[in-house]
């Protein structure tokens, strides 16, 4: 195996995603997902990191992004800069890197995908607790480390408990044919497409 590998990183922007995506490594097997250890990011931190990850020879890296944290300035102008710093590949054969990087957006949070597990939504969440209280409609979630340790695997957990993946990915498609159609710049997930991406590179 050269450097080469089809290879995607995973960069999440807290334990939230570390924590769902490591879940997935038996889902898709060639996964390797950073942090390692997880902290609240700003995206100064993650463009360190995608730069790392570059360096490293992965030839994806895809970023996990909560659109809730980059609803205001210099949030909002700062990520913009970041996408289109990235917005073409990276390629520098003599160093041997190829590299795509690549952002997924969920509005409000990575949440709104866990919910797409169960059912679908389109209503405006104006914060956090409304969305992770419909959440918990369908099945116990709390947003901390600790719960994330004893679920053994949140991807797993909403699979025991009558969530699916495949009606995530529905659900989550869905908010974006909507979000295009009516312009509603809210509760959209982008995820069912990293799950495309990620069956692809499989």
């Amino acid at each position: 195996m050269g450097k080469l590998r089809q290879t995607a990183l995973i960069l999440g922007e807290g334990p939230t995603e570390f924590f769902y995506f490591k879940s997935l490594c038996d889902v898709f097997k060639r996964l390797t997902i950073k942090p390692d250890y997880p902290k609240h990011t700003n995206i100064k931190e993650l463009e360190a990191k995608i730069a790392e990850g570059v360096a490293m020879g992965y030839s994806h890296i895809f970023c996990i992004i909560d659109m809730d944290t980059k609803d205001k300035e210099p949030e909002r102008s700062q990520y913009q800069k970041l996408k289109t710093k990235y917005a073409k590949p990276i390629n520098n054969p003599k160093q041997g890197i190829y590299c795509e990087v690549e952002f997924f957006e969920t509005h409000r949070c990575t949440e709104l995908f866990f919910l797409y597990y169960f059912r679908y939504t389109s209503r405006p969440y104006d914060e956090q607790e409304s969305l992770l209280k419909n959440l918990n409609q369908c099945v116990e979630y709390r947003k901390t480390i600790d719960f994330f340790i004893k679920t053994k695997g949140l991807h797993g957990y909403f699979e025991r408990n009558g969530g699916s993946l495949e009606k995530a990915v529905v659900n989550a498609h869905q908010s974006m044919d909507e979000k295009q159609l009516s312009g509603r710049d809210y509760t959209y997930s982008e995820l069912g497409r990293l799950m495309d991406d990620l069956k692809e590179l499989e």
